[in-house]
Order: C-alpha cells, then sequence, then structure tokens
C-alpha cells in the first residue's frame, strides 16, 4: 500500500511577501530592463499569480518605482557605505572608482539610463530618481568631508567635488551599452584624474588595487538590491508621511493667509 505525503504550504507575511516581490521587481529591472517590470511579469518569476502581486501593488508604476529605488539603494550601500570602519577616506573612495569601471557595474548604469528616461512620464519613478541623485551626492559629499578632516583630501566645496566626480561617471556610464574596448586610457581613467584635480591629489593616488588596501573589491547589484529592500521601503514610508505631513500643515497656513488679506 503506497501513501503520499503532501508539502504543507507555508504562509509568508505580509512583509515578506511584499519584500519578496519587489525585490523580484528589482532582479527584473536590472537584467531585463524597468519596462519588464510588470505585475505579470512579477508573477511569473514568482510562481503565483497577478492578483497577489496587484494586491501588494494597486498599481504597476508604484511596483516600478520601488524596484528601482531598491535597486539604486542598494548600489549606494554598496558602492559608498555610510559606515566606514575597515579603511581610510582615500582607500573607500579607491574602491568606489574600481568597483564603477567593472562589468557589474554596466548593469546598475543600465539601468539609471532607463530610469531617467522612463522618468519623463512616470511622475513616482521621477521622484525616486531625484531622490537618488541627492542621496548620491550627499554620501560622496560625506566621504569627501571625511578625507578632508583627516587630511587626506583637499577641497573648498566638498559639494562641488562630489557632483563633478559623478557627473562624470554618469557620462562614462552612459555607454554601458556600446563596446568600449578602444576607449583611450585617459578617457577610461577621466573619473578618476577629476577626483585628483578636484581633491588636491597626485596622479595615481586613488588607483586600485594599491590604493585600496584590503577592502574586498566585489559587487553584485542583485544581492545589493535584495539587501537593500526592507530600507528602500522603510525610506518609501517615510517620504509618503513627510508628504503626507506637509500638505496637511499646509492648509492651515493657505487659510490664514486668505484671512490676513
Amino acid at each position: 500500500m503506497s501513501s503520499s505525503v503532501q508539502r504543507k504550504r507555508i504562509r509568508k507575511s505580509p512583509e515578506a511577501r511584499r519584500a519578496e516581490i519587489v525585490a523580484t521587481a528589482a532582479r527584473i529591472a536590472l537584467t531585463e530592463g524597468l519596462e519588464c517590470v510588470t505585475l505579470r511579469r512579477v508573477a511569473e518569476e514568482l510562481t503565483v499569480r497577478p492578483g497577489l502581486i496587484s494586491h501588494y501593488f494597486p498599481s504597476a508604476e508604484d511596483l516600478v518605482a520601488e524596484a528601482f529605488s531598491a535597486a539604486a539603494l542598494g548600489e549606494l550601500d554598496a558602492l559608498l557605505p555610510r559606515e566606514r570602519p575597515d579603511g581610510t577616506p582615500a582607500q573607500y573612495l579607491a574602491r568606489y572608482f574600481a568597483l564603477s569601471s567593472g562589468d557589474a557595474y554596466d548593469d546598475i548604469s543600465r539601468l539609471w539610463i532607463n530610469a531617467r528616461h522612463l522618468s519623463r512620464y512616470r511622475p513616482a519613478l521621477r521622484d525616486v530618481v531625484t531622490r537618488m541623485e541627492l542621496a548620491s551626492d550627499d554620501r560622496l559629499e560625506a566621504l569627501i568631508l571625511d578625507g578632508v578632516a583627516r587630511g587626506e583630501f583637499r577641497a573648498e566645496d566638498a559639494r562641488s567635488a562630489a557632483i563633478q566626480i559623478l557627473v562624470v561617471l554618469d557620462g562614462l556610464g552612459a555607454h554601458a551599452n556600446s563596446d568600449r574596448t578602444d576607449r583611450p586610457p585617459a578617457v577610461t581613467r577621466l573619473a578618476l584624474s577629476t577626483a585628483e584635480r578636484a581633491l588636491d591629489l597626485p596622479h595615481g593616488a586613488l588607483d586600485a588595487p594599491g590604493a585600496t588596501g584590503t577592502l574586498p573589491l566585489d559587487f553584485s547589484p542583485t544581492e545589493a538590491a535584495e539587501a537593500a529592500v526592507p530600507r528602500a521601503a522603510a525610506e518609501a514610508q517615510a517620504a509618503a508621511e513627510a508628504e503626507a505631513e506637509a500638505s496637511t500643515g499646509a492648509a492651515p497656513a493657505a487659510t490664514a493667509a486668505v484671512a490676513d488679506g
């Protein structure tokens, strides 16, 4: 007599299910593009019904925005970590440049190009792109200020130096879909040269591997995105609450202005 054992189905918590959906959407965005992040596509990847995805994300646009947020935040945390206990500011900056020129970085570069293009037509995505651009400025500025305080860098305007570096990296990243085998060496290290000039460093001071010390030189955009999902969700919630609070607070002020008039 034969017997069969039914597998017990484990029900995930709403928080775990939502995080799984966002992580999956971020992975699709990185490998296939934001246009492929649809409720049906994510459902297929998770082998669930599209209705389950729409339960958490009634609007596909919100899912697209959160997928990009997770991927961009994962990149930021992995390449420019807020806490830097294992090295000097110069070593972390050198590591940033080393990782920003690797093959894995091309995936995130393509995603940024994709997001900036689509954000022209998608307000939710546009808000996230703007927020993550400012976050990148802030994180690199903080690293530069730390280096200045320790005497490793010299910069009269850390914010300007950070933006110069990021603009050059964005420009180089715009060629992520192109063959770059014939790129001149001076162009390849243009971001490094920009940083050396902006931070008053000698030529070669940030060239890896010597300049990175013992810091690990690996970066997986998909793993970084998955790790960033809880934080991305928390930041999205905080932004929504701040916006709601601001709109609620604006009404009395407007009423008072009318009364005073």
